[in-house]
């Protein structure tokens, strides 16, 4: 496996989120962080499979706990991709497997 960098750890916003239009994977990246942790998510919900952010790169959060999909509302929480509330809830964003790396890069470390 050759873990693949996505993005500076500093570069995500303390109970923010940032897209990254990432070609390991072949579809944009959201990487999410809460302090030290972070996650990442295809950029697609799972209601109309649409983009979670309307302008392109601006992720809504919400309490540095969820991500709010732009078009419909639905709410995910950082820590699972788990929608607990809009028209999905139940549904679950598409994990991408991450990992800090010691030059604080945010990396890939899918297969």
């Amino acid at each position: 496996m050759d873990a693949r960098q996505l993005c500076r750890f500093a570069e995500v916003p303390d109970g923010g989120a940032r897209v990254v239009d990432e070609a390991c994977i072949g579809r944009p990246v959201i990487v999410v962080r809460r302090g030290e942790q972070v996650w990442a998510y295809v950029n697609r919900c799972p209601h109309f499979s649409v983009p979670l952010d309307f302008v392109p790169g601006s992720i809504s959060c919400y309490r540095s706990q969820v991500l709010m999909c732009a078009h419909h509302s639905a709410l995910f929480r950082f820590d699972d991709g788990v929608c607990i509330d809009g028209p999905c809830s139940g549904s679950a964003l598409e994990a991408v497997a991450v990992d800090v790396d010691a030059a604080a890069w945010v990396v890939y470390r899918g297969a």
